[in-house]
């Protein structure tokens, strides 16, 4: 299902897009789709990114109790 919506775009990044879609020669709809897409895609991982930050910073003093914890053990057989 495609829902339509209206849109007010800055002038010089109107042309900007018309100039390469004249020379691409691809549907409008299609290129503004193709670039939402694209843009929620980068969003998507800057929040995933952010997310994962916070996650690591929560559990950095256990993962560094394992480590050591691996170090002793690795220590004891050789």
């Amino acid at each position: 299902m495609s829902k339509a919506l209206s849109l007010k775009l800055k002038d010089e990044v109107f042309q900007e897009a018309e100039e390469i879609l004249r020379k691409s020669r691809r549907p409008r709809n299609a290129y503004f789709n193709e670039a939402i897409n694209l843009y929620n895609k980068l969003w998507k991982r800057r929040l995933l990114k952010k997310t994962l930050a916070k996650e690591s910073a929560l559990v950095a003093e256990d993962s560094m109790e394992v480590l050591e914890a691996f170090e002793q053990i690795e220590d004891e057989i050789i």
